[in-house]
C-alpha cells in the first residue's frame, strides 16, 4: 500500500546504475554521519552486538520508484509496532549479510530472492537494542505481491524514493528516555512515523546518493 502524498524533489532521482556507482564509491562513514550519530555508534560499538541485516528494496515503478517497509506487530520483543525494513538477525547457516536480508525478506513479506537484484551495501548501523545491522540495497521490478508473516508483520507498504531522498523531509528530533536525552532521525509520511535506526539508515542512503554540491572557487 502506498499513501498518496505529493512529492516535489529538487534533485534528479538516481537510477539503478547511479545507485550502484555511488554505493561502490561511498565516502567513509565519518563523512556521512553527524557528530552525535558517530558518538552514539561508537558507544554502542563497545558492547557485544548480534549481527543482523535488512533489505532496503527499491521497486522500479514507472516515474515514481518506491522503497518497501514493514510495520512490526505489537507483541514482538524488539521494536514492537515500529516501522522497519524487512530483515532480522543472521542465522548460523547464512553465508553473507545479503543472504540474511534476502531470506528474511522472503520469510517476512514473501518476496522471492530471485526477484531481487543486489546493488550494494550501506555502512553497518549499530542499534541500542544490541544489533550490528548491515543494510543491503536491492532493486526489484514490479509487480510484487506481498505475503506478510502475521506473527512478525502487521502491514507492508511503500514510500516514494523521492520523498525519502529529500532532505526537507528529514527531522532530527530528541526525547527524554530512561534518564537521558536521546536524539534520533525521523521521516513522518502521512500517518506513518519512520524513525530511529530505519530513518538513520535512510539519511545515510540519502547522503551517499545525493551528495552535496562542491562550492565553486572560480569566481
Amino acid at each position: 500500500m502506498m499513501v498518496s502524498i505529493a512529492v516535489q524533489s529538487t534533485f534528479t532521482l538516481p537510477n539503478k546504475a547511479d545507485i550502484v556507482s555511488r554505493l561502490a564509491s561511498s565516502p567513509p562513514v565519518e563523512e556521512l554521519l553527524t557528530a552525535d550519530d558517530l558518538e552514539r555508534q561508537h558507544e554502542i560499538g563497545k558492547r557485544t552486538l548480534k549481527p543482523a541485516a535488512v533489505l532496503l528494496l527499491v521497486v522500479n515503478h514507472p516515474v515514481d520508484p518506491t522503497v518497501v517497509f514493514t510495520q512490526r506487530t505489537a507483541h514482538l520483543a524488539d521494536h514492537a509496532g515500529q516501522i522497519s525494513f524487512p530483515g532480522g538477525r543472521c542465522d548460523e547457516g547464512d553465508r553473507t549479510a545479503e543472504h540474511t536480508a534476502l531470506r528474511e525478506a522472503e520469510e517476512e513479506v514473501g518476496i522471492p530472492a530471485d526477484r531481487v537484484e543486489i546493488l550494494g551495501r550501506l555502512p553497518e548501523y549499530r542499534t541500542s537494542t544490541g544489533y550490528c545491522v548491515t543494510p543491503v540495497v536491492g532493486w526489484a521490478e514490479p509487480p510484487l505481491t506481498f505475503r506478510p508473516d502475521p506473527h512478525e508483520v502487521a502491514d507492508v507498504f511503500e514510500v516514494p524514493l523521492a520523498f525519502l531522498l529529500d532532505s526537507g523531509n528529514h527531522r532530527y528530533e530528541s526525547a527524554f528516555f530512561k534518564g537521558r536525552t536521546r536524539k534520533y532521525w525521523a521521516m513522518p509520511y502521512g500517518e506513518r512515523f519512520i524513525w530511529g535506526a530505519t530513518a538513520g539508515m535512510l539519511v545515510t542512503f540519502h547522503r551517499i546518493l545525493i551528495p552535496k554540491p562542491v562550492p565553486r572557487t572560480d569566481f
